[in-house]
C-alpha cells in the first residue's frame, strides 16, 4: 500500500525535501497499526522474522544502554535537540529506579558497562542507536505530539533539513525513557555495515549464510562501486531467486 505525503501530512507543509517531516507524522497515515515497525531504506530483511522480534507483551522491543554523543554532524545537532526534550520530561534516576530490571537486563550486553558509567550524570546524555528496524506504538507519536507540537511542528514546516530539527528517534528515546519496551539484544539477529572495501567480504558472506535475520547496509567508499553492487546483488539473489510480488 503506497502511501502519498499529501495522504497524511497538512497541506501547508507540502513540499517538503527532509526526511524529518515525512517521518514525524506518519502515525497520521490513515489506518496505521497501533503498533508499527519503521523501517530505513538500507534495512533488509535476510532470513524469516517473527512479530514477536519486534512486539511482546503489547511493547516494542529495544536494546536499552545510555551513550554519549561524538561532535561534528548536523545528526547530532538533532540528537541533542532531541535529548533536550527527553530530559525535560523525564527524570533520569527516576526513570532508571523505577525501570531498574529494563535498564540493568542482560540483553543490554556489553553495553550495559557504558550505562553503569554513565549514572553519575545528572540527566540522560544520550541513548545508544542501532541501525536496525525500530517498533513504535502509535500512542507514542500522539502523546510526544499532544506534549510538544510547537517543537514538532517547527520541524514539520521546515522543507530542508536544519540543525534545530528533531527527528524520529525522539519517539524511540521517549518510549525508553518511559519504559514502555522490552528489553532485546537487536545486535544478535541484526548487524549493521558500511560498504567499503575490507567489510565487503562479510558482507557478502552474512547474506550467502543467513547468518543474521536483518542487515543495514550503508553507503561508503569502494574502489570500485559497480563491481562491489554486482557482489551484494549476487549474494541477495542466491537467498531471494524469486521476485516478490509488487515487483516489476
Amino acid at each position: 500500500h503506497f502511501v502519498k505525503h499529501t495522504d497524511y501530512i497538512p497541506a501547508e507543509y507540502l513540499p517538503t525535501f527532509s526526511s524529518r517531516p515525512i517521518m514525524l507524522n506518519i502515525h497520521r497515515i490513515e489506518g496505521l497499526s497501533d503498533y508499527f515497525v519503521c523501517f530505513d531504506d538500507d534495512f533488509f530483511l535476510i532470513d524469516k522474522v517473527e512479530p514477536e522480534r519486534f512486539f511482546r507483551n503489547g511493547l516494542p522491543c529495544d536494546k536499552a544502554a545510555l551513550n554519549v554523543l561524538s561532535p561534528g554532524s548536523v545528526f547530532t545537532h538533532n540528537i541533542v535537540n532531541d535529548m533536550c526534550i527527553i530530559n525535560a520530561t523525564f527524570n533520569k534516576h527516576e526513570m532508571l529506579r523505577k525501570h531498574f530490571r529494563k535498564w540493568f537486563s542482560p540483553q543490554a550486553g556489553t553495553k550495559l558497562l557504558r550505562t553503569i558509567l554513565l549514572l553519575p550524570w545528572p540527566h540522560f546524555s544520550c541513548f545508544y542507536n542501532h541501525h536496525l528496524p525500530h517498533g513504535f506504538l502509535k500512542s507514542t507519536f500522539e502523546e510526544v505530539w499532544e506534549k510538544h507540537a510547537e517543537i514538532l511542528l517547527r520541524t514539520t514546516a521546515t522543507r530542508f533539513r536544519s540543525i534545530a530539527d528533531v527527528q524520529i528517534w525522539l519517539f524511540r528515546y521517549w518510549q525508553l525513557a518511559k519504559g514502555d519496551f522490552v528489553p532485546l539484544n537487536v545486535n544478535r539477529d541484526g548487524a549493521y555495515f558500511t560498504i567499503r572495501d575490507n567489510t565487503l567480504d562479510k558482507i557478502v558472506k552474512t547474506i550467502e549464510y543467513q547468518k543474521k535475520r536483518i542487515i543495514c547496509l550503508n553507503d561508503g567508499e569502494v574502489s570500485s562501486f559497480e563491481a562491489a553492487k554486482e557482489q551484494i546483488n549476487a549474494a541477495f539473489q542466491k537467498i531471494l531467486p524469486e521476485k516478490s510480488s509488487f515487483e516489476k
